[in-house]
């Protein structure tokens, strides 16, 4: 019974050592401003909502990415500032600014879950 015990506990720490890989892959893509590299990190499907746009509801990983970089180059995004990071059960909470020209730059919130050992994005908002 320790065994097991011992199993699991270093099972589960493995995996939250690379589910937090995948945050700092995540967070460093955005600071990159590399939409392409954050597509990767996407799931299957994703829900988007853009500056003054309606949200698009299950939009599919490639034209997701697709979109983010339209936004990226629209807007000048050169950059992001991680602001915080809270995690729910499986669910984790990312927000930080995206950084342009603008002093103000957009406020960004993604939220992640782990699907087969990995972090995805499901969920990104920018105002």
């Amino acid at each position: 019974m320790k065994k097991l015990l011992l199993l699991t506990g270093l099972v589960m720490g493995l995996m939250s050592f690379t589910a937090q890989g995948d945050v700092d892959a995540i967070v460093s893509a955005f600071r990159s401003a590399d939409a392409g590299q954050v597509g990767n990190y996407f799931d299957d499907y994703v829900d988007i909502k853009l500056l003054d746009k309606d949200e698009v509801k299950n939009i599919g990983r490639n034209q997701a990415t697709l979109t983010l970089k339209a936004f990226f180059a629209e807007n000048g995004i050169k950059g992001f500032e991680k602001t915080s990071e809270r995690e729910i059960g499986t669910t984790m909470y990312l927000a930080g600014k995206l950084l342009n020209n603008n002093a103000k730059g957009h406020n960004i919130t993604i939220m992640l879950k782990v699907k087969d050992g990995k972090r995805q994005i499901i969920t990104l908002r920018i105002s």
